[in-house]
């Protein structure tokens, strides 16, 4: 997964001098739960830890051609009690604050249950870190099964956050739990809670056992809320979306043939996508990242970072 920013979409798939035919490596490894800024210099993803560091990075000059910045830790540590040893960071997601501070929300194993997850907030002065963690986090209902997949954004004034109640955590039971989409609005800091967290989606028959790693959009007045169904590790695993004219919703859940947006056997520049996830926007929203499997069939050999053009009409999101 990702940052995420409110947008709306120009003719910037146009003007901004590069267009993508189709979904195309961006990171030829194991580079899973993808986000994406862009800054001065250009853009930066961050992943799930990974290449024995815990926050991947990689960065682009023109959103085209890649580079994995093997040895550089975003997250190095050390981290706070709440994070349980040794961790394993999922799905990290950067902004940038009117400071010029950056924000990284980032999943972690709990300390009082390591098979579950927290939501933190980290800092840090420059966009490749290093992000020092806050003492708490930031969303743990370690009793509905944790929380994952966080991803920031800026609409108007206001900073929030959402993310994943992990209730499929809790399965070991035979059920199948809610694992509802949840947002947080937050201070001017943007990594202190304001009130309570407001559910926007959870899961139907149609998402198997879960939805995830959402991400939310502004296109004029429609909110869209890109969102993940079925296990990761199966071909299953899509990306789908639901609107709102309203950030806290009500959200629909786009239909067939409009959605899922992105799903296994959908032609990409090197063969077709198989298991493609966690998709992000890019700041101006002409553009997203997602993860699909590296060896274009199963988990195997890691998740590899892909990039496509999109755009938004009447309430459809399209890859181009």
């Amino acid at each position: 997964m990702a940052p995420t920013f409110l947008f709306t979409f120009t003719s910037a798939l146009v003007m901004s001098g590069f267009a993508i035919a189709q979904p195309t490596r961006a990171i030829d490894g194991d580079f899973a739960d993808p986000c994406v800024i862009q800054a001065n210099d250009g853009y930066y993803a961050f992943a799930t830890s990974g290449n024995r560091v815990n926050v991947q990075v990689a960065t682009s000059s023109d959103f085209a051609s890649w580079k994995l910045l093997s040895g550089t830790d975003a997250m190095p540590g050390p981290f706070p009690a709440w994070v349980a040893g040794t961790p394993a960071i999922w799905a990290p997601d950067v902004i940038q604050r009117d400071d010029g501070t950056f924000v990284m929300y980032f999943s972690a194993a709990s300390s009082q249950d390591t098979s579950k997850h927290c939501v933190g907030a980290a800092t840090s002065s420059s966009i490749t870190g290093p992000y020092t963690p806050g003492q708490n986090p930031l969303a743990c209902p370690l009793d509905q099964g944790g929380a994952i997949d966080a991803d920031g954004f800026k609409d108007g004034d206001t900073y929030y956050v959402v993310y994943k109640v992990d209730g499929n955590s809790l399965n070991g039971d035979g059920t199948t739990h809610p694992t509802p989409i949840m947002l947080q609005g937050l201070n001017s800091d943007a990594i202190t809670p304001n009130g309570g967290a407001t559910q926007l989606l959870d899961r139907d028959n149609n998402d198997g056992p879960l939805i995830e790693a959402p991400s939310i959009a502004k296109v004029g007045g429609t909110y869209y809320l890109s969102f993940s169904s079925n296990m990761y590790d199966t071909t299953k695993y899509d990306v789908s979306y639901a609107t709102a004219g309203a950030i806290a919703g009500p959200y629909t859940k786009a239909q067939a043939p409009n959605a899922p947006l992105l799903v296994t056997g959908a032609s990409s520049n090197v063969g077709n996508l198989s298991g493609p996830g966690g998709a992000d926007f890019n700041s101006d929203g002409s553009k997203i990242v997602f993860h699909a499997f590296e060896n274009g069939k199963d988990i195997t050999n890691g998740r590899a970072m892909y990039v496509a053009d999109i755009a938004a009409s009447n309430n459809v999101l399209s890859v181009l």
